[in-house]
């Protein structure tokens, strides 16, 4: 999908920029009992996992996901298996994980990962979750609500914006997809799926702003 069709000038930078820095969450991390990297289209989650691993901040890791709609038609093989082939490749040993190769959403990724758990006989008190940068806030927020049991801290690939975005995801890419995650955390409370996050009025006016300079791909209608 090309994005080519949307502007990008300094003032869609700055707004762009400040829905980055609102989705990102930066949870200083304590070890934990597991480790769970909910399903992406975006390998580097996997390498985010065997850093956690070897700075032994959890002993076993759980990859959750399908295929979603970034990568229907896309990827060759469920999320979950991708991601922990990546993870291996960085050193993680097969044996400390498991994966759950259904999920096609956040809910599913978290009921799915549930019921695997619990099977394996895998107790979990404080986990750690990986995500996407920009889907930091919003997989947090899924989490409390839930999966209210266990304590979650929330983490993605340590880069920058510059340094995330690249010629397979670029910047309006990402900006659309901000906005249209930041819909759905504002959405998503009142509809049982999240928790409350607060907006401030600069977030909102960064959010309307990319909006009404075309940014509107993933937004949900009739929200």
């Amino acid at each position: 999908m090309s994005f080519d069709h949307l502007p990008w000038d300094e003032s869609i930078d700055q707004a762009a920029r400040k829905l980055w820095d609102y989705h990102r969450l930066n949870h200083p991390l304590e070890p934990a009992d597991l480790i769970l990297i909910l399903g992406s289209h975006d390998l580097r989650v996997g390498d985010r996992a065997a850093e956690l691993f070897h700075e032994n901040m959890a002993p076993r890791l759980c990859f959750t996901g399908g295929y979603g709609n970034w990568t229907r038609g896309h990827f060759e093989r469920p999320e979950a298996e991708m991601i922990a082939e990546r993870a291996i490749a960085c050193g993680v040993p097969a044996s400390v994980l498991i994966k759950e190769p259904r999920a096609s959403n956040t809910g599913e990724n978290i009921q799915f990962s549930k019921e695997l758990l619990a099977q394996h006989g895998w107790q979990v008190q404080r986990a750690i979750a990986i995500q996407k940068p920009y889907m930091e806030r919003r997989a947090w927020a899924s989490l409390c609500c839930q999966w209210p049991e266990a304590e979650w801290q929330v983490t993605s690939p340590q880069m920058s914006f510059d340094d995330y975005c690249h010629s397979a995801l670029p910047p309006r890419m990402v900006a659309e997809v901000m906005v249209g995650d930041l819909q759905r955390i504002m959405a998503y409370p009142k509809l049982g799926y999240q928790t409350e996050q607060p907006v401030s009025d600069e977030v909102h006016l960064a959010y309307s702003y990319l909006i009404e300079r075309g940014f509107v791909g993933h937004l949900m209608h009739g929200s």
